[in-house]
Protein backbone atom coordinates (compact mmCIF):
# COMPACT_ATOMS: atom_id res chain seq x y z
CA UNK A 1 0.00 0.00 0.00
CA UNK A 2 1.00 3.62 -0.50
CA UNK A 3 2.88 5.61 2.10
CA UNK A 4 -0.20 7.86 2.12
CA UNK A 5 -2.60 5.09 3.27
CA UNK A 6 -2.79 6.40 6.91
CA UNK A 7 -4.56 9.46 5.49
CA UNK A 8 -7.62 7.26 5.05
CA UNK A 9 -8.00 7.54 8.86
CA UNK A 10 -10.09 10.68 9.27
CA UNK A 11 -8.64 11.84 12.58
CA UNK A 12 -5.06 11.28 11.48
CA UNK A 13 -5.69 13.13 8.21
CA UNK A 14 -6.91 16.17 10.12
CA UNK A 15 -3.99 16.10 12.54
CA UNK A 16 -1.52 15.64 9.69
CA UNK A 17 -3.03 18.66 7.94
CA UNK A 18 -2.61 20.67 11.14
CA UNK A 19 1.03 19.57 11.36
CA UNK A 20 1.79 20.43 7.73
CA UNK A 21 0.26 23.90 7.99
CA UNK A 22 1.98 24.73 11.29
CA UNK A 23 5.37 23.50 10.10
CA UNK A 24 5.10 25.28 6.76
CA UNK A 25 4.52 28.50 8.67
CA UNK A 26 7.41 27.73 11.01
CA UNK A 27 9.65 27.30 7.97
CA UNK A 28 8.81 30.82 6.86
CA UNK A 29 9.83 32.09 10.30
CA UNK A 30 13.13 30.14 10.12
CA UNK A 31 14.12 31.99 6.93
CA UNK A 32 12.79 35.34 8.17
CA UNK A 33 14.66 34.96 11.48
CA UNK A 34 17.96 34.28 9.69
CA UNK A 35 17.48 37.36 7.50
CA UNK A 36 16.42 39.48 10.49
CA UNK A 37 19.55 38.39 12.37
CA UNK A 38 21.69 39.34 9.36
CA UNK A 39 20.01 42.76 9.18
CA UNK A 40 20.68 43.44 12.86
CA UNK A 41 24.10 41.80 13.27
CA UNK A 42 25.65 41.48 9.78
CA UNK A 43 28.57 39.05 9.76
CA UNK A 44 27.83 38.06 13.37
CA UNK A 45 24.41 36.72 12.38
CA UNK A 46 25.59 33.15 12.95
CA UNK A 47 26.44 33.93 16.56
CA UNK A 48 23.08 35.68 17.10
CA UNK A 49 21.23 32.70 15.60
CA UNK A 50 23.30 30.31 17.69
CA UNK A 51 22.29 32.07 20.91
CA UNK A 52 18.63 32.41 19.84
CA UNK A 53 18.41 28.75 18.93
CA UNK A 54 20.18 27.76 22.15
CA UNK A 55 17.43 29.59 24.06
CA UNK A 56 14.94 27.60 22.00
CA UNK A 57 16.62 24.43 23.19
CA UNK A 58 16.60 25.61 26.83
CA UNK A 59 12.83 25.97 26.52
CA UNK A 60 12.56 22.48 25.02
CA UNK A 61 14.85 20.78 27.54
CA UNK A 62 13.45 22.42 30.68
CA UNK A 63 9.80 22.98 29.81
CA UNK A 64 8.94 19.81 27.86
CA UNK A 65 9.20 17.41 30.85
CA UNK A 66 7.05 19.75 32.96
CA UNK A 67 4.43 19.91 30.22
CA UNK A 68 4.63 16.14 29.84
CA UNK A 69 3.74 15.61 33.50
CA UNK A 70 0.94 18.20 33.44
CA UNK A 71 -0.44 17.06 30.08
CA UNK A 72 -1.32 13.62 31.50
CA UNK A 73 -4.06 15.37 33.48
CA UNK A 74 -5.35 17.73 30.74
CA UNK A 75 -7.61 17.14 27.70
CA UNK A 76 -5.27 16.85 24.72
CA UNK A 77 -7.37 18.68 22.17
CA UNK A 78 -7.90 21.79 24.32
CA UNK A 79 -4.22 21.86 25.22
CA UNK A 80 -3.05 21.63 21.59
CA UNK A 81 -5.47 24.32 20.40
CA UNK A 82 -4.50 26.72 23.20
CA UNK A 83 -0.78 26.30 22.51
CA UNK A 84 -1.30 26.91 18.77
CA UNK A 85 -3.13 30.18 19.49
CA UNK A 86 -0.42 31.34 21.90
CA UNK A 87 2.26 30.60 19.29
CA UNK A 88 0.33 32.67 16.74
CA UNK A 89 0.31 35.63 19.13
CA UNK A 90 4.09 35.47 19.63
CA UNK A 91 5.08 35.35 15.94
CA UNK A 92 2.69 38.23 15.22
CA UNK A 93 4.96 40.43 17.39
CA UNK A 94 8.20 39.52 15.58
CA UNK A 95 7.87 42.05 12.69
CA UNK A 96 8.27 44.82 15.27
CA UNK A 97 11.68 43.63 16.55
CA UNK A 98 14.42 46.29 16.44
CA UNK A 99 17.02 44.89 18.88
CA UNK A 100 18.87 41.61 19.11
CA UNK A 101 17.71 41.00 22.70
CA UNK A 102 14.10 41.11 21.52
CA UNK A 103 14.84 38.19 19.18
CA UNK A 104 16.10 36.21 22.16
CA UNK A 105 13.01 36.89 24.29
CA UNK A 106 10.47 36.09 21.58
CA UNK A 107 12.26 32.94 20.40
CA UNK A 108 12.32 31.65 23.98
CA UNK A 109 8.63 32.36 24.64
CA UNK A 110 7.57 30.89 21.27
CA UNK A 111 9.38 27.68 21.99
CA UNK A 112 8.05 27.37 25.52
CA UNK A 113 4.68 26.84 23.85
CA UNK A 114 6.16 24.56 21.17
CA UNK A 115 7.76 22.48 23.95
CA UNK A 116 4.27 21.76 25.21
CA UNK A 117 2.71 21.17 21.80
CA UNK A 118 5.08 18.84 19.97
CA UNK A 119 5.50 15.88 22.39
CA UNK A 120 1.77 15.75 23.13
CA UNK A 121 1.04 15.79 19.40
CA UNK A 122 3.59 13.05 18.66
CA UNK A 123 2.36 10.79 21.45
CA UNK A 124 -1.21 11.10 20.15
CA UNK A 125 -0.43 9.52 16.75
CA UNK A 126 0.14 5.89 17.91
CA UNK A 127 -3.18 6.07 19.76
CA UNK A 128 -4.88 6.86 16.44
CA UNK A 129 -2.83 4.70 14.02
CA UNK A 130 -2.57 1.39 15.86
CA UNK A 131 -1.40 -0.96 13.07
CA UNK A 132 2.41 -1.33 13.10
CA UNK A 133 2.94 -0.95 9.33
CA UNK A 134 0.48 1.91 9.10
CA UNK A 135 2.18 3.62 12.04
CA UNK A 136 5.54 3.36 10.26
CA UNK A 137 3.94 5.07 7.26
CA UNK A 138 2.44 7.68 9.55
CA UNK A 139 5.93 8.37 10.92
CA UNK A 140 7.19 8.82 7.35
CA UNK A 141 4.36 11.23 6.64
CA UNK A 142 5.23 13.10 9.82
CA UNK A 143 8.82 13.27 8.59
CA UNK A 144 7.53 14.59 5.26
CA UNK A 145 5.68 17.30 7.15
CA UNK A 146 8.94 18.40 8.75
CA UNK A 147 10.57 18.31 5.33
CA UNK A 148 7.94 20.66 3.97
CA UNK A 149 9.27 23.14 6.52
CA UNK A 150 12.76 22.69 5.04
CA UNK A 151 11.80 22.46 1.37
CA UNK A 152 8.58 24.20 0.39
CA UNK A 153 8.70 26.95 3.02
CA UNK A 154 12.16 28.24 1.96
CA UNK A 155 11.12 28.06 -1.70
CA UNK A 156 7.97 30.03 -0.93
CA UNK A 157 9.99 32.44 1.17
CA UNK A 158 12.50 32.90 -1.66
CA UNK A 159 9.67 33.85 -4.02
CA UNK A 160 7.97 36.15 -1.52
CA UNK A 161 10.99 38.18 -0.46
CA UNK A 162 11.53 39.25 -4.05
CA UNK A 163 8.27 41.25 -3.88
CA UNK A 164 7.87 42.09 -0.16
CA UNK A 165 9.86 42.41 3.06
CA UNK A 166 10.61 39.35 5.13
CA UNK A 167 8.52 40.75 8.02
CA UNK A 168 5.42 39.46 6.24
CA UNK A 169 6.69 35.89 6.68
CA UNK A 170 6.21 36.17 10.45
CA UNK A 171 2.57 37.23 10.01
CA UNK A 172 1.94 34.32 7.64
CA UNK A 173 3.30 31.96 10.30
CA UNK A 174 0.76 33.40 12.75
CA UNK A 175 -2.05 32.63 10.30
CA UNK A 176 -0.67 29.10 9.88
CA UNK A 177 -0.85 28.45 13.63
CA UNK A 178 -4.48 29.61 13.72
CA UNK A 179 -5.34 27.25 10.84
CA UNK A 180 -3.54 24.42 12.62
CA UNK A 181 -5.63 25.06 15.75
CA UNK A 182 -8.84 24.91 13.69
CA UNK A 183 -7.91 21.47 12.29
CA UNK A 184 -7.14 20.09 15.77
CA UNK A 185 -10.42 21.53 17.03
CA UNK A 186 -12.31 19.70 14.27
CA UNK A 187 -11.50 16.18 15.58
CA UNK A 188 -12.18 14.13 18.68
CA UNK A 189 -9.01 12.61 20.10
CA UNK A 190 -9.12 9.19 21.79
CA UNK A 191 -8.98 8.95 25.55
CA UNK A 192 -5.82 7.57 27.06
CA UNK A 193 -4.88 5.32 29.92
CA UNK A 194 -3.47 7.26 32.84
CA UNK A 195 -1.88 4.99 35.44
CA UNK A 196 -0.14 7.80 37.30
CA UNK A 197 -2.76 7.70 40.09
CA UNK A 198 -1.19 9.10 43.24
CA UNK A 199 2.25 9.30 41.60
CA UNK A 200 4.20 12.35 42.86
CA UNK A 201 4.58 15.19 40.35
CA UNK A 202 8.38 14.97 40.26
CA UNK A 203 8.20 11.23 39.57
CA UNK A 204 5.92 11.96 36.60
CA UNK A 205 8.35 14.63 35.37
CA UNK A 206 11.33 12.26 35.39
CA UNK A 207 9.61 9.00 34.50
CA UNK A 208 10.17 9.16 30.74
CA UNK A 209 13.84 10.04 31.16
CA UNK A 210 14.37 7.16 33.59
CA UNK A 211 12.85 4.69 31.14
CA UNK A 212 14.81 6.19 28.26
CA UNK A 213 18.25 6.04 29.89
CA UNK A 214 17.75 2.42 31.02
CA UNK A 215 16.87 1.15 27.52
CA UNK A 216 19.93 0.27 25.37
CA UNK A 217 18.36 1.01 21.97
CA UNK A 218 17.24 4.42 23.22
CA UNK A 219 20.71 5.25 24.50
CA UNK A 220 21.84 4.54 20.94
CA UNK A 221 19.10 6.83 19.67
CA UNK A 222 20.34 9.59 21.96
CA UNK A 223 23.86 9.25 20.51
CA UNK A 224 22.38 9.47 17.01
CA UNK A 225 20.45 12.56 18.10
CA UNK A 226 23.83 14.14 18.80
CA UNK A 227 24.85 13.27 15.22
CA UNK A 228 21.73 15.00 13.89
CA UNK A 229 22.24 18.06 16.05
CA UNK A 230 25.94 18.40 15.16
CA UNK A 231 25.19 18.40 11.44
CA UNK A 232 21.94 20.33 11.73
CA UNK A 233 23.44 23.10 13.84
CA UNK A 234 26.18 23.70 11.28
CA UNK A 235 23.57 23.84 8.56
CA UNK A 236 20.98 26.01 10.28
CA UNK A 237 23.28 28.45 12.09
CA UNK A 238 25.94 29.04 9.46
CA UNK A 239 24.10 28.75 6.14
CA UNK A 240 23.23 32.45 6.06
CA UNK A 241 26.81 33.42 6.93
CA UNK A 242 28.32 31.02 4.40
CA UNK A 243 26.03 32.03 1.56
CA UNK A 244 25.67 35.77 2.21
CA UNK A 245 29.11 36.65 3.67
CA UNK A 246 31.58 33.99 2.46
CA UNK A 247 30.12 33.39 -1.01
CA UNK A 248 28.60 36.87 -1.30
CA UNK A 249 25.36 35.61 -2.87
CA UNK A 250 21.81 37.00 -2.69
CA UNK A 251 19.18 36.16 -0.04
CA UNK A 252 17.41 33.76 -2.41
CA UNK A 253 20.35 31.34 -2.22
CA UNK A 254 19.91 31.06 1.55
CA UNK A 255 16.39 29.76 0.99
CA UNK A 256 17.57 27.41 -1.77
CA UNK A 257 20.26 25.92 0.49
CA UNK A 258 17.69 25.28 3.24
CA UNK A 259 15.35 23.76 0.65
CA UNK A 260 18.06 21.31 -0.50
CA UNK A 261 18.18 19.73 2.96
CA UNK A 262 14.42 19.33 2.92
CA UNK A 263 14.60 17.68 -0.49
CA UNK A 264 17.07 15.05 0.68
CA UNK A 265 15.01 14.30 3.75
CA UNK A 266 11.82 14.01 1.71
CA UNK A 267 13.32 11.50 -0.73
CA UNK A 268 14.28 9.23 2.17
CA UNK A 269 10.93 9.63 3.93
CA UNK A 270 9.13 8.38 0.80
CA UNK A 271 11.32 5.29 0.45
CA UNK A 272 11.97 4.35 4.09
CA UNK A 273 8.74 2.40 4.91
CA UNK A 274 9.60 -0.15 2.22
CA UNK A 275 13.18 -0.41 3.47
CA UNK A 276 12.08 -0.92 7.08
CA UNK A 277 9.88 -3.84 6.03
CA UNK A 278 13.07 -5.65 4.98
CA UNK A 279 15.67 -4.32 7.42
CA UNK A 280 15.79 -3.47 11.12
CA UNK A 281 16.02 0.23 12.09
CA UNK A 282 19.54 -0.09 13.57
CA UNK A 283 21.61 -0.49 10.34
CA UNK A 284 19.49 2.12 8.56
CA UNK A 285 19.91 4.69 11.33
CA UNK A 286 23.64 4.05 11.72
CA UNK A 287 24.09 4.47 7.94
CA UNK A 288 22.28 7.80 8.23
CA UNK A 289 24.70 8.85 10.96
CA UNK A 290 27.72 8.01 8.79
CA UNK A 291 26.22 9.92 5.86
CA UNK A 292 25.74 12.98 8.05
CA UNK A 293 29.27 12.82 9.46
CA UNK A 294 30.92 12.53 6.04
CA UNK A 295 28.78 15.34 4.62
CA UNK A 296 29.74 17.76 7.40
CA UNK A 297 33.44 16.90 7.11
CA UNK A 298 33.26 17.40 3.33
CA UNK A 299 32.05 20.94 3.98
CA UNK A 300 35.54 21.77 5.24
CA UNK A 301 36.64 21.91 1.58
CA UNK A 302 34.72 25.23 1.50
CA UNK A 303 32.74 24.37 -1.64
CA UNK A 304 30.93 26.67 -4.04
CA UNK A 305 27.18 26.97 -3.97
CA UNK A 306 26.49 23.94 -6.21
CA UNK A 307 28.45 21.49 -4.04
CA UNK A 308 27.11 23.12 -0.88
CA UNK A 309 23.56 22.47 -2.06
CA UNK A 310 24.49 18.81 -2.74
CA UNK A 311 26.02 18.42 0.74
CA UNK A 312 22.94 19.95 2.34
CA UNK A 313 20.79 17.50 0.31
CA UNK A 314 22.83 14.56 1.68
CA UNK A 315 22.55 15.94 5.22
CA UNK A 316 18.79 16.07 4.88
CA UNK A 317 18.77 12.44 3.71
CA UNK A 318 20.92 11.37 6.66
CA UNK A 319 18.71 13.18 9.17
CA UNK A 320 15.59 11.49 7.80
CA UNK A 321 17.27 8.05 8.00
CA UNK A 322 17.73 8.65 11.73
CA UNK A 323 14.65 10.61 12.76
CA UNK A 324 11.91 8.83 10.78
CA UNK A 325 12.25 5.43 12.57
CA UNK A 326 12.69 7.08 16.00
CA UNK A 327 8.97 6.96 16.77
CA UNK A 328 8.97 3.20 16.18
CA UNK A 329 11.77 2.75 18.70
CA UNK A 330 9.92 4.82 21.30
CA UNK A 331 6.67 2.93 20.78
CA UNK A 332 8.48 -0.42 20.91
CA UNK A 333 10.20 0.60 24.16
CA UNK A 334 7.16 1.64 26.21
CA UNK A 335 3.80 0.60 27.57
CA UNK A 336 0.85 2.59 26.26
CA UNK A 337 0.46 4.39 29.59
CA UNK A 338 4.13 5.46 29.60
CA UNK A 339 4.25 6.50 25.95
CA UNK A 340 3.58 10.25 26.43
CA UNK A 341 6.32 10.42 29.07
CA UNK A 342 8.79 8.63 26.79
CA UNK A 343 8.00 10.81 23.77
CA UNK A 344 8.51 13.84 26.01
CA UNK A 345 11.85 12.46 27.17
CA UNK A 346 12.99 11.97 23.57
CA UNK A 347 11.92 15.51 22.75
CA UNK A 348 13.77 16.93 25.75
CA UNK A 349 16.96 14.83 25.55
CA UNK A 350 17.37 15.18 21.79
CA UNK A 351 17.03 18.94 22.09
CA UNK A 352 19.59 18.92 24.88
CA UNK A 353 21.99 17.86 22.12
CA UNK A 354 20.94 20.91 20.09
CA UNK A 355 21.46 23.06 23.19
CA UNK A 356 25.13 22.09 22.99
CA UNK A 357 25.62 22.30 19.23
CA UNK A 358 23.64 25.44 18.34
CA UNK A 359 25.77 27.91 20.33
CA UNK A 360 28.90 25.88 19.54
CA UNK A 361 28.28 26.20 15.79
CA UNK A 362 27.84 29.98 16.06
CA UNK A 363 30.84 30.41 18.35
CA UNK A 364 33.15 28.25 16.22
CA UNK A 365 32.12 30.08 13.06
CA UNK A 366 33.18 33.39 14.60
CA UNK A 367 36.26 32.24 16.54
CA UNK A 368 37.98 29.74 14.23
CA UNK A 369 36.14 30.29 10.95
CA UNK A 370 33.68 28.20 8.98
CA UNK A 371 36.28 25.61 7.91
CA UNK A 372 37.17 24.90 11.53
CA UNK A 373 33.49 24.69 12.46
CA UNK A 374 32.89 22.08 9.74
CA UNK A 375 35.81 19.97 11.04
CA UNK A 376 34.92 20.14 14.74
CA UNK A 377 31.21 19.42 14.26
CA UNK A 378 31.93 16.70 11.70
CA UNK A 379 34.25 14.91 14.15
CA UNK A 380 31.63 15.26 16.91
CA UNK A 381 29.10 13.61 14.61
CA UNK A 382 31.48 10.77 13.71
CA UNK A 383 32.35 10.02 17.36
CA UNK A 384 28.64 9.99 18.20
CA UNK A 385 28.01 7.36 15.49
CA UNK A 386 30.68 5.16 17.10
CA UNK A 387 29.01 5.67 20.49
CA UNK A 388 25.63 4.64 19.04
CA UNK A 389 27.13 1.44 17.63
CA UNK A 390 28.49 0.54 21.08
CA UNK A 391 25.39 1.50 23.09
CA UNK A 392 22.79 -0.16 20.85
CA UNK A 393 23.35 -3.96 20.78
CA UNK A 394 23.38 -5.63 17.37
CA UNK A 395 21.03 -8.31 18.74
CA UNK A 396 18.02 -6.31 19.92
CA UNK A 397 15.34 -8.91 20.73
CA UNK A 398 11.83 -7.96 21.80
CA UNK A 399 11.25 -10.94 24.13
CA UNK A 400 13.74 -11.18 27.00
CA UNK A 401 13.97 -13.61 29.88
CA UNK A 402 14.13 -11.81 33.21
CA UNK A 403 13.67 -12.36 36.93
CA UNK A 404 11.20 -10.71 39.30
CA UNK A 405 12.25 -10.93 42.93
CA UNK A 406 9.63 -11.52 45.61
CA UNK A 407 8.15 -8.30 46.94
CA UNK A 408 5.08 -6.92 48.68
CA UNK A 409 3.96 -3.37 47.96
CA UNK A 410 0.93 -1.25 47.07
CA UNK A 411 0.22 0.82 43.96
CA UNK A 412 -2.56 1.39 41.45
CA UNK A 413 -2.78 -1.57 39.07
CA UNK A 414 -4.88 -3.60 36.66
CA UNK A 415 -5.01 -7.41 36.77
CA UNK A 416 -2.47 -8.06 34.05
CA UNK A 417 0.24 -10.73 33.73
CA UNK A 418 2.05 -9.30 36.79
CA UNK A 419 -1.03 -8.97 39.00
CA UNK A 420 -2.89 -12.25 39.45
CA UNK A 421 -3.93 -12.38 43.10
CA UNK A 422 -6.94 -13.09 45.27
CA UNK A 423 -9.31 -10.33 46.44
CA UNK A 424 -11.29 -9.96 49.63
CA UNK A 425 -14.00 -7.70 48.17
CA UNK A 426 -12.98 -4.29 49.54
CA UNK A 427 -10.41 -3.33 46.91
CA UNK A 428 -12.83 -1.62 44.51
CA UNK A 429 -12.88 -1.52 40.70
CA UNK A 430 -9.72 -1.50 38.62
CA UNK A 431 -7.41 0.30 38.61
CA UNK A 432 -7.15 0.09 42.35
CA UNK A 433 -4.47 0.17 45.01
CA UNK A 434 -3.91 -2.23 47.86
CA UNK A 435 -1.05 -4.16 49.41
CA UNK A 436 -0.31 -7.20 47.28
CA UNK A 437 2.46 -9.77 46.94
CA UNK A 438 4.60 -10.56 43.90
CA UNK A 439 6.19 -14.03 44.21
CA UNK A 440 9.61 -14.63 42.69
CA UNK A 441 9.16 -15.27 39.00
CA UNK A 442 11.32 -15.97 35.96
CA UNK A 443 9.57 -15.54 32.64
CA UNK A 444 9.95 -14.24 29.08
CA UNK A 445 7.84 -11.66 27.29
CA UNK A 446 8.01 -8.46 25.22
CA UNK A 447 10.23 -6.44 27.54
CA UNK A 448 10.17 -2.72 28.31
CA UNK A 449 11.29 -0.76 31.34
CA UNK A 450 8.28 0.13 33.52
CA UNK A 451 7.14 0.05 37.15
CA UNK A 452 7.69 -3.73 37.36
CA UNK A 453 10.82 -3.90 35.21
CA UNK A 454 13.16 -1.30 36.61
CA UNK A 455 16.38 -2.39 34.91
CA UNK A 456 17.35 -3.96 31.58
CA UNK A 457 18.19 -7.69 31.90
CA UNK A 458 21.68 -8.79 30.89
Amino acid sequence: MSVFSPLSIHTYKRLFSAQVIALAGTGLTTVALALLAHDLAGGNAGQVLGIALALKMVAYVVVAPLFGAIAQKLPRRSLLVTLDILRACVVAVMPFVTEVWQIYVLVFVLNVFSAGFTPVFQATIPDIVTDKDEYTKALSLSRLAYDLENLLSPMLAAAMITIMTFDVLFLMNGVAFILSASFVLSVTLPGRTDRSYGEPFWMRVTKGTRIYLKTPRLKGLLALSMVVSSAGAMQIVNTVVYVRTYLGLAEEWVAIAFAAAGGGSMVVAFTLPGILRRFQPRPCMLAGGLLLSVSVLAGATMPGISLLVLLWFLMGAGMSMIMTPAGRLLTKSSRESDRPALFTAQFSLSHACWLITYPLAGWLGVQIGLMGAFIVLGLMALLSVVAAMLLWPRQDADDLQHTHHQTTHGHYHYHDQHHQHEHEGWEGPEPHSHAHKHPQLVHTHDFVVDDHHTYWPK
